[in-house]
């Protein structure tokens, strides 16, 4: 079965990207396909490189990179919500003249059209978050 995960909330205040790493590690466990991650809303801050968890919890946006990069996963990440909440890329880090950028490697910024795209791809799209 092919599937398409969409994560709507942060790491820091939500449940949402825990239980979407859990659900995703099942499903490939499992032998199926992930045909599109996508991070909307807050769920962007899953691919900042810049956050850094107290020692005590899980470094989910670690987690999640180390994820996607051993099982070579399509990660897109909402080019709107990212700039709104500061997780950019070099290519728009360049355009708005901004000091840095901070999307961890493995992820792309796009629209919400890759949301559409992946689900239309999937025989499941799986929702986490608001």
């Amino acid at each position: 079965m092919k599937f398409a995960l969409a994560v709507y909330g942060a790491p820091a205040n939500s449940q949402a990207p825990q239980s979407a790493l859990h659900f995703a590690r099942a499903v490939v466990a499992q032998g199926h396909e992930i045909v599109r991650l996508f991070f909307y809303l807050d769920g962007v801050n899953t691919a900042t490189a810049i956050a850094q968890p107290p020692q005590d919890e899980s470094n989910l946006p670690e987690q999640w990179q180390q994820f996607v990069q051993s099982h070579n996963l399509d990660a897109v990440v909402c080019i709107a919500a990212a700039l709104r909440r500061g997780v950019v890329d070099q290519t728009e880090s360049d355009r708005y003249d901004l000091p840095g950028h901070n999307l961890r490697k493995g992820y792309e910024l796009s629209g919400l059209g890759q949301l559409l795209d992946g689900a239309l791809m999937a025989d499941r799209l799986i929702t986490f978050g608001a």
